[in-house]
């Protein structure tokens, strides 16, 4: 007796049609832009017609002193930028969750709509309002500190190379504590409550019960948040440029790869733009943040995979 044929599926027309609006979108506005980008980075424009040059763009950025000087210096501004958000926003945030997803503690609710707020403010509006607290002209943080006796403390750190970048984290890590916050706090809320419950049975509470169960259940999540941090500080132009201006004052001290890229694409005041070399130096932008993306999936993301449920 022939075994009858099993009948063939329907190709799923919907799923194209729904999802094509999407990927006409990222398409059109990401996909098209970083190709051009890394057209441009190919070509230079000679006698008034752009021509393709290859790898000069990229040998002018690494060899010419006047380009690798502002280059490096914007790049080692950039990792310390992102390793202060290492250090102070994620460990805070990862603080802060833990203490409102306790059940005892009251108007929780509240707390996190405070601390998420200032996420939600323009990057002009942050910088602006900070530059102006921390005048020391006008500003509010010299009579704050002198309410406390602590006025000797007080120092125009955005006027000093020094402390510049620095404060600029800061301020950062203040506008931005609230997504790593809620993040983190989402991740303990989805913890089932059965290994709770066999954590407090074993008679594992309080900050104990924080660290040995609920942090190796959320490594997963803190390490999407790392990534996500380190996308956002190597994609950062908008604060330092509100807040110290396009040449990242000063003396370059806070200048980044956001802003080093700005003046290089469209020129200020007597640097006049060059838009193949700004190409190149997006493209080394793109290229640093996919070296840091697939080493973090590849190295990172397998490890903690044995710790989701």
């Amino acid at each position: 007796m022939a075994a009858t044929a099993s009948p063939k599926k329907p190709f799923r027309w919907h799923i194209l049609v729904f999802l094509a609006p999407a990927v006409l979108v990222y398409t059109a506005i990401m996909i098209l832009p970083l190709a051009g980008t890394l057209q441009l980075s190919l070509f230079r424009n000679i006698e008034q017609s752009q021509t393709f040059v290859g790898l000069q763009n990229f040998r002018t950025l690494f060899g010419d002193p006047n380009w690798s000087a502002g280059f490096w210096n914007a790049l080692r501004n950039n990792v310390w930028f992102f390793i202060v958000h290492m250090l102070v926003q994620n460990p805070i945030g990862i603080l802060l969750a833990a203490l409102l997803s306790s059940p005892r503690l009251r108007f929780s609710t509240f707390y996190r709509t405070a601390i998420f707020v200032p996420t939600v403010l323009s990057f002009v509006v942050v910088g602006f309002a900070w530059k102006l607290i921390l005048s020391p002209l006008w500003g509010v943080a010299p009579n704050l500190l002198d309410l406390i006796g602590l006025k000797s403390l007080f120092t125009p750190w955005l006027g000093k190379e020094a402390y510049a970048l620095t404060t600029l984290a800061l301020i950062s890590v203040w506008q931005f504590v609230g997504i790593p916050m809620m993040l983190i706090y989402a991740a303990l809320l989805s913890i089932p409550d059965e290994v709770i419950e066999a954590a407090e049975c074993d008679g594992v509470t309080g900050w104990s019960q924080f660290w040995k169960i609920k942090l190796p259940l959320i490594l997963p999540a803190i390490g999407i948040i790392s990534v996500l941090t380190f996308v956002g500080n190597f994609n950062a132009f908008d604060l330092i440029y509100s807040a110290q201006g396009a040449l990242a004052g000063p003396n370059y001290s806070t200048d980044i790869l956001g802003t080093f890229l700005y003046r290089a694409f469209f020129g200020f005041q007597l640097q006049v733009g060059n838009p193949n070399m700004g190409a190149a130096i997006a493209t080394m932008m793109f290229l640093i943040i996919l070296a840091g993306v697939c080493i973090y999936l590849f190295l990172i993301q397998t490890r903690l995979r044995r710790y989701q449920f």
